[in-house]
């Protein structure tokens, strides 16, 4: 493993999505309406819902938000419709940048990516051009203050259920698996009580780049700007944000 992380300060992390808590809240309801529609309220028998459901607890959303937009989704009279679509492109100094979307107008979302990229000295690209260097892993972080078990077992746990990879970093544990074994090791470890500060499937960088101080300005106005963009579900990016 690389040893890279972006969990190397959680006190951070929290604080900057406590602030952020009400706009997390309305892209999550949003991934739960799009999820329901595809597969119906039964997350027994709708995997992406329970997915879904997962990634929600772990941004600390109450059990009654989530219920209330599961219902509201599943209602008669909800005519809500979104599309999920992928953008790739170039972000300063040739960061490569993933950006996924849910929209109910494609041209005016990809015309609010393109200015983002744009104003912040990079480029939309087609698709293909950068995710050749990501590959798609499930992510499960676990604060090492949120549970007694021990390394050796949470460890053996986690590798027994189906996961590729466990990586002991200073504030948390991070245990990667593939995209289909994803939800068997989440609930598994569920199961044995643990929680998460994230639990979701993402496209994980092969290799970073470093940025000089111009260019880590650059990308920190280019994500900001796309986090505040409403269509805008999940940013990855090869930025080596820990130097």
């Amino acid at each position: 493993m690389s040893g890279h992380s972006k969990w190397h300060n959680i006190q951070a992390k929290k604080g900057k999505a406590d602030a952020a808590r009400g706009k997390i809240f309305t892209k999550l309801g949003r991934e739960l309406l799009i999820a329901v529609k595809q597969g119906g309220p039964d997350p027994a028998g709708n995997s992406k819902l329970k997915d879904v459901i997962a990634k929600c607890k772990a941004a600390n959303m109450p059990n009654d938000t989530i219920n209330s937009a599961i219902k509201k989704a599943s209602g008669a009279g909800n005519s809500e419709n979104y599309e999920e679509i992928t953008y790739e492109g170039y972000g300063p100094n040739g960061i490569a940048v993933i950006v996924e979307a849910s929209t109910d107008n494609r041209n005016r979302t990809a015309a609010d990516v393109r200015h983002v990229f744009d104003k912040a000295g990079g480029n939309l690209g087609t698709t293909g051009c950068v995710s050749y260097l990501f590959e798609r892993k499930g992510i499960i972080v676990i604060e090492k203050e949120s549970t007694n078990i021990s390394e050796d077992d949470l460890m053996l746990m986690a590798l027994d259920s189906g996961a590729e990879d466990f990586e002991v970093e200073e504030e948390c544990y991070e245990i990667k698996t593939s995209p289909e074994d994803f939800s068997a090791v989440r609930e598994e470890l569920e199961k044995n009580g643990l929680t998460f500060l994230e639990a979701e499937v993402q496209m994980v960088p092969m290799t970073y780049i470093k940025l000089d101080e111009h260019g880590k300005e650059r990308m920190e106005k280019l994500l900001e700007r796309l986090d505040e963009l409403d269509d805008v579900m999940n940013v990855y990016h090869n930025w080596d944000e820990e130097e």
